[in-house]
């Protein structure tokens, strides 16, 4: 049901002191876009942020929200959700944050399946701190603390996700717009946690993943007629590391989310004036 809030709605009055050209403008702007047509209000939404340039969407949005510790906004988030489950949770990161320090984070938050969304501005390098490469960074990529390449793979997100038992897994492009609400919009209304890896090109260090990089490279999955329920054929797609997709690779149709398998249909801050019989004769045995 829509609150009739509108996409300039959840934008606050900061200006965004990211660098101009940053995907980043185009993913924020996606995901409020998204959010006013799942007809949510910023009165009921809470963002949580991690660090990196990704982490000042927090300021930019006129929402609840919280610059988190550097790896740790999903378990933030896991916590605002789990105590009042009423909440339209976002998290947003970076790939830095949400694949290097904070990836054992991701990775449960992903088993736990609460129902909420993480969106990754993914410019697959260190921004903030200049140029270093990320966990998400090509094996020849040049950057100041790879001066010959990182001589590694790239971490790939969504195998990760898809190994972790995810039930909603998709990827975008900052720059397609339509498509990026489209998929921001999917996530929100899926019931569990809902992963969105965003393309979101460096225009200052990365010279290699560009706008034009992702607009030659990217295939959509609409295109190929690709069915997002279907397990093995989204595990098919996410293992084949000579091509980027576009879309919605994976959605378990019968997801349950923790809130569910757990009871958790009220606040948890709602509590009666007295503590529970229960708890205060726990209390009595040891006190």
């Amino acid at each position: 049901m829509s609150t009739g809030a509108n996409f300039a709605d959840f934008k606050s009055d900061k200006k965004p002191t990211w660098c101009p050209g940053c995907g980043d403008f185009g993913t924020m702007n996606g995901i409020l876009k998204a959010l006013s047509n799942t007809g949510a209000s910023p009165e009921n939404t809470f963002f949580v942020a991690g660090i990196g340039c990704s982490g000042k969407i927090g300021t930019y949005v006129r929402t609840y929200s919280i610059h988190g510790v550097h790896g740790r906004a999903l378990p933030v988030g896991c916590g605002a959700k789990i105590a009042n489950p009423n909440l339209e949770v976002m998290v947003a990161g970076g790939d830095g944050d949400g694949f290097s320090i904070g990836a054992a984070h991701f990775i449960h938050a992903v088993r736990r399946n609460v129902n909420m969304t993480y969106v990754v501005m993914d410019n697959r390098i260190y921004g903030l701190t200049k140029g270093q490469y990320s966990p998400t960074s090509g094996t020849d990529l040049k950057t100041k603390t790879s001066p010959s390449g990182t001589y590694m793979p790239p971490l790939d997100p969504l195998a990760l996700a898809l190994s972790s038992q995810g039930t909603f897994i998709a990827q975008a492009f900052s720059s397609d717009l339509k498509r990026l609400v489209e998929i921001v919009e999917a996530a929100i209304n899926h019931n569990g946690f809902s992963f969105v890896n965003v393309f979101s090109p460096c225009v200052t260090y990365n010279k290699v993943d560009t706008y034009q990089y992702f607009r030659e490279a990217l295939v959509d999955v609409n295109d190929i007629g690709h069915d997002p329920t279907d397990h093995e054929a989204a595990k098919k797609l996410i293992l084949d590391s000579e091509t980027e997709y576009q879309g919605i690779l994976y959605q378990n149709p019968n997801s349950v989310s923790y809130e569910e398998s757990h009871g958790l249909d009220s606040p948890m801050w709602d509590l009666s004036e007295n503590p529970p019989e229960d708890i205060l004769n726990l209390l009595r045995e040891f006190y």
